[in-house]
């Protein structure tokens, strides 16, 4: 059999999978598929499928486009194969195109997206809710996470870019093996997925779902195995089944993990340069306790990041910014506590000092339970350790739909955050989805204050399409809603909006492969009193986007925007004007203008992933907000992201931030802000790697004024003193220096040895009379013990 395929031709295998799918034939959702139980293997993972088991394996081919359009046949052929023995399942990939197109370095873990890679999908509970992925490029470099359905992304104010209907996490890291090499007629992956590493049912036998995803850079399509269309709601709901799995024997799971620490930082005091800080001892356990739940618990972690937050610019000041979760403790079945709003958001625990979680599921129930014991420095006291549990329940109920329950509670000293809330999704036929969750917190900040009780929810109604597709949603926050162990991007504020959207689909050959516009209308009540009085909305928008997908994977954006926001008086609650008349100086309160028309343009524009390059740009300009004064402004907004790959060993990634508001009568700047930032790796082997980052931090603003009403200066009033205190101009330019040496030849067992630094100068971008303001020195060893 392995003759067989390697005989024939790219050119011939692509003929023969467009003559079946042209055909009508193809691999269509729901395919059954046996997968043969071979118990004597002894199989070298090297990267060539010449074993005597692959040619008794299980065949996976006739693979379909799915992105940028569905229903056509791929263009290029690819071919799975599938055989498991008793204590891992086993995959052969092999993909055909021309050897010259085929993107591959040797990449860091889970940074292949610049390369050709394969995506396996394994629902093990074959309930359609969630799926493992288990990415591999050329070389076999692993990209590993979960993936779930979620409406199709569309194109936005500043981007063009359009996906399938699912979210792809990465967060997740699993232990399994994977080799590969480039070929005359494409290349070949060979894959190993331990038993140990999954979590599965407690049956035998059993059936997993499957699908394959397959991205190629040189035409910048993504091919699925199963024939996945984008009219229907659920991308998981397409995929295919591996039937009759039966003898799967895990064996003990039990992972331990020690791990040593040494973090050392200096700043300067009057007596000179001092360092700080010292070793931190902890370790990790994971212990499966079934098939299908993972009991976990840890003992002063390491909660240090490792890698740093890619930058973002705050330009809303009632928007919080979020940040992913990267810490390993909580990354295994972090998927498993999502809920249609972020009520559980991890990295609230800011310095765990023991956690413990149970995650899995049982029967149609999913499960998952989180309670840490948290450092003092995230206490309101200083003194106190805040304890923190997290619950999350969801229950299939037949076809896609479910059930939810999350519940989460905060203890800090006298003070505490109670959140509950019910969730639920329901399937209307193949392209309709209806998505609603409901709760309420109740909140004491301290003994003696009273308990604040708030409602939340949201809603959202999506409908799929591959032409006319529909998001509409309702979501509110109380006045007095919060949430310690979740995220809310904007509390008390209610926002009510409608997307529809249109796509134009290209013929099979021509230089337009897709057109999507759609517009956001939205009316936003900045007050949660506002909407429950029944007054009209203070915000109204109508954002218009449009996206052009050319062949070649080309990506062209255009969009404007005609807004209306109405003044947010809490925002400015301690903003006061001061006023001359003559010789006598008074201060007023600022009122702020009752309302600001906006009127925006923006471009954007990716390139396909060539061999070597990868940009992607976009700008807004136009008459938007002057967030700090309240008053018209012209605004400036720019991002510019370009990947190098001069090698297959050496990668680099420059973005640059700008974001500008001026004022539009004398041309004046009141805030700037720049950031580039520069990361280059080097790999010197797969789990060897040499990274550098270099962020730059210009942040200007003008003193302040009433430049909308009176041109009075603005001053600040302290709340508790009474104090007046006027603006002036302030400039900070800031410099981050941060290296690091990985060893990381499987999740779990590291070694990084890092140094960062921190300077400031007084002009921007001079790169002369840098002052060092802080430093600090990172040592981290641990090792996985799987038993």
């Amino acid at each position: 059999m392995t003759g067989f395929f390697l005989l024939q031709s790219a050119n011939q295998l692509a003929l023969t999978a467009t003559v079946a799918l042209a055909h009508g034939a193809g691999t269509p959702p729901g395919i059954a598929v046996a997968v043969p139980r071979i118990t004597d293997a002894a199989v070298t993972i090297d990267g060539r499928l010449d074993e005597a088991m692959w040619a008794g394996a299980a065949t996976l081919r006739q693979f379909s486009q799915y992105v940028p359009n569905d229903n056509r046949p791929a263009e290029d052929s690819t071919t799975v194969l599938v055989w498991y023995s008793p204590t891992a399942i086993y995959f052969g990939i092999r993909a055909y195109q021309d050897s010259a197109s085929v993107r591959a370095t040797l990449a860091d873990r889970d940074k292949i997206t610049g390369d050709d890679y394969v995506e396996i999908l394994l629902d093990t509970f074959d309930d359609h809710r969630q799926a493992l992925v288990f990415g591999v490029n050329p070389l076999g470099v692993q990209a590993d996470g979960t993936l779930l359905d979620a409406p199709r992304q569309i194109a936005t104010t500043l981007s063009a870019v359009s996906t399938g209907a699912y979210t792809l996490d990465l967060s997740p890291d699993y232990v399994y093996e994977s080799k590969g090499h480039p070929t005359a007629w494409g290349y070949e992956v060979e894959v190993r997925i331990p038993f140990k590493t999954l979590r599965y049912q407690a049956r035998d036998p059993q059936d997993w779902g499957i699908n394959v995803i397959r991205i190629v850079q040189a035409t910048g399509h993504q091919h699925t195995w199963t024939r996945v269309l984008q009219t229907r709601a659920s991308f998981l709901a397409q995929s295919g089944t591996l039937t009759g799995l039966t003898g799967l024997r895990r064996g003990l799971v039990l992972d331990f993990t020690p791990e040593a620490t040494s973090t050392v930082t200096g700043g300067p005091l009057a007596s000179g340069w001092t360092y700080g800080g010292g070793p931190r001892i902890g370790a990790t356990l994971r212990w499966g306790v079934t098939s299908n739940l993972t009991l976990n618990g840890t003992v002063r972690p390491d909660f240090s990041q490792v890698e740093s937050d890619v930058p973002q610019i705050q330009f809303d000041p009632r928007q919080a910014l979020n940040y992913p979760e990267k810490r390993p403790f909580f990354l295994d079945g972090l998927e498993l506590f999502q809920t249609p709003i972020q009520l559980i958001y991890t990295r609230r625990l800011v310095d765990p000092q023991g956690a413990a979680k149970l995650t899995g599921k049982i029967g149609a129930t999913t499960i998952a339970v989180l309670s840490g014991v948290d450092g003092t420095e995230s206490s309101a006291t200083g003194t106190d350790h805040a304890i923190m549990n997290a619950l999350r329940l969801r229950r299939d109920v037949g076809g896609e739909n479910s059930l939810g329950l999350v519940y989460t509670d905060r203890v800090d000293g006298p003070g505490f955050n109670r959140v509950a809330a019910l969730d639920g999704r329901v399937g209307l036929g193949d392209a309709w989805a209806l998505t609603i969750q409901g709760g309420g917190s109740a909140t004491r900040d301290s003994a003696a204050a009273p308990v604040l009780w708030a409602p939340i929810w949201r809603a959202s109604l999506v409908r799929s399409g591959r032409s006319f597709g529909l998001t509409v949603t309702s979501r509110g926050v109380g006045e007095n809603f919060r949430t310690s162990s979740g995220f809310i991007s904007r509390p008390d504020v209610v926002v009510n909006s409608a997307t529809p959207s249109y796509t134009i689909v290209g013929a099979p050959g021509s230089w337009l492969e897709s057109f999507n516009a759609n517009v956001y209308l939205a009316m936003n009540w900045d007050q949660y009193r506002h909407f429950s009085a029944g007054h009209a909305a203070d915000d109204r928008q109508a954002d218009f986007s449009t996206g052009f997908t050319l062949r070649g994977g080309w990506q062209v954006g255009l969009a404007w925007s005609i807004e209306s926001f109405g003044y947010p008086a809490p925002l400015y609650a301690n903003y006061w004007v001061e006023r001359v008349r003559g010789a006598v100086v008074d201060t007023i309160p600022f009122t702020g203008t009752p309302r600001l028309p906006n009127l925006d343009w923006a471009a954007s524009v990716q390139t396909p992933n060539f061999q070597n390059l990868l940009l992607s740009a976009s700008l807004l300009v136009g008459r938007d907000e002057n967030f700090f004064e309240w008053a018209n402004a012209h605004v400036i907004f720019g991002n510019l992201d370009l990947a190098w790959r001069p090698t297959g060993r050496l990668r680099a990634e420059l973005i640059y931030e700008h974001q500008q508001v001026i004022r539009p009568d004398d041309g004046s700047t009141v805030s700037r802000i720049r950031v580039p930032r520069l990361k280059i790796e080097y790999q010197l082997s797969r789990p060897i790697f040499f990274r550098f980052i270099g962020q730059y931090t210009s942040n200007e603003t003008d003193a302040l004024r009433d430049d909308s009403r009176t041109n009075g200066a603005v001053l600040i009033r302290d709340p508790v003193t009474g104090a007046f205190t006027r603006t002036t101009s302030t400039a900070s330019n800031a410099f981050r220096v941060d290296w690091l040496f990985s060893y990381r030849p499987t999740p779990g067992t590291v070694a990084f040895l890092g140094y960062g630094s921190s300077l400031v100068e007084p002009s921007a971008f001079r790169f002369a009379g840098l002052s060092r303001v802080s430093d600090g020195f990172f040592v981290k060893l641990s090792y996985l013990f799987r038993m």
